[in-house]
This record gives C-alpha cells, sequence and structure tokens, in this order.
C-alpha cells in the first residue's frame, strides 16, 4: 500500500511538472468544479504506455472511466478500467493479450504541498488548479496486470517451445529447472513442420542449446 502510495505520488509530481505537454489531456480541472459530480473519459494505446516509457506493453486497447465528486472542497476520484493489454508471453515471447477490470478510488483536497501517505488521500498544492490523473491511471493498469504472463497450455509458439524445452534440458544441474519444467509443461517435444522460426530471439536460443551441447 505504501509503495502504490509513493509510486503515485511521484507520477503526480512527474506529471505536474508536464502538465501542459504529452499528458495534458490528463488535466482534471478541480479548483473551478463547482460541486456535484463530473465524468471523465480517456482512450488508451499503445502510445500511452511508450509515453510512460513502459516497455513491457506492447499494446493496449483500454477504457478509462473517471468520476469525481466535489463536496465540501473535498474530491472523490474513482477510477475504472477495463480492456486488455498485450505484453510478451514469458514462455514464447509472442504477444500475449491479457483482460485489465480494476477499480481505484482515492479522496482528493487541497494542503500546502503534496502529501500522500496512503492510498485513500491526497493533498495537492493550493496553487494547483487541475490535478493530472495520468499516472494514476497507468499505475492502476499495471497493477492490474498479472505477474505471469503465460498462453494457455497448448496455445504458446511450438517451435520457440521446443527450443526453450530443448535449452532447458541441457541445464539438468540448474536449481531453476523446476520452474521451467513446470512453465513447459504440456508443450510437444518437437516443432511443427510449418513453424521454422524467423525472429531473431529464436536464434539466440538456438546458439544457447548448441553452446550447451559442446
Amino acid at each position: 500500500m505504501a509503495l502504490r502510495a509513493e509510486r503515485v505520488r511521484n507520477g503526480l509530481i512527474t506529471n505536474h511538472l508536464d502538465s501542459v505537454g504529452k499528458f495534458s489531456e490528463y488535466n482534471v480541472p478541480l479548483k473551478s468544479m463547482p460541486a456535484g459530480e463530473k465524468d471523465y473519459a480517456f482512450r488508451l494505446d499503445k502510445r500511452f504506455f511508450e509515453n510512460m516509457e513502459c516497455t513491457d506493453v506492447r499494446g493496449a486497447d483500454l477504457d478509462a472511466a473517471l468520476k469525481v465528486t466535489h463536496r465540501n472542497g473535498v474530491y472523490e476520484i474513482d477510477l475504472r478500467l477495463s480492456g486488455e493489454v498485450t505484453v510478451a508471453c514469458d514462455r514464447c515471447l509472442d504477444d500475449l493479450q491479457l483482460p485489465v477490470d480494476s477499480d481505484y478510488h482515492i479522496v482528493v483536497k487541497y494542503g500546502q504541498e503534496f502529501k500522500q501517505d496512503s492510498d485513500e488521500l491526497l493533498e495537492i498544492p493550493e496553487g494547483d488548479d487541475c490535478l493530472n490523473v495520468a499516472y494514476m491511471i497507468y499505475d492502476t493498469a499495471m497493477l492490474a496486470i498479472p505477474m505471469k504472463h503465460v498462453h494457455p497450455l497448448g496455445k504458446c509458439n511450438r517451435a520457440m517451445s521446443a527450443l526453450l524445452k530443448k535449452h532447458r534440458a541441457t541445464r539438468s544441474d540448474d536449481p531453476d529447472a523446476d520452474l521451467e519444467d513446470e512453465l513447459l509443461d504440456g508443450i510437444d517435444d518437437e516443432p511443427a513442420a510449418d513453424s521454422a522460426p524467423a525472429d531473431p530471439r529464436w536464434d539466440a536460443l538456438k546458439g544457447l542449446a548448441g553452446a550447451d551441447n559442446d
């Protein structure tokens, strides 16, 4: 919880400095907002994550729905993220689509400086007319992505999986062999005849397997 608060705080400060740059569309004008509710909608694609300098996400098709409720100088923010992201499969390195379905709630109020001691409450400087929510959205998306990125059994690229399995077989004394066995469980020993690799990553794996055999 504290780690998320620190990451969001750092991101908000960064985005505050860049509020007229590539994240300016994520500015929410809190200071001028009358009492009541206001909805915002954002569409996130690959470019959003590229702007965040995130290399783990290869593609994205996400909807971010933001509702701000203003009462007596206190702003309640409810964020809803839905859609999918594309990442690399940990097993075969091919694209893998993962669903994202996540909520985030935070209370924002004005104070003397940026202050966030928990995930539930954020203070921003009195001089800030807007709150930039880009990093808040980004962090919510990243925390919704599972740590393990693996295709369902039988769905991985067979040629790459076979090379990985061959390489693993030459390292029986490796302490990580059990983990690799789990990842490669259910994969055929031989690739399909029409799935010869054309990716340079596969050439590198072939070289690893050959080096272990020497």
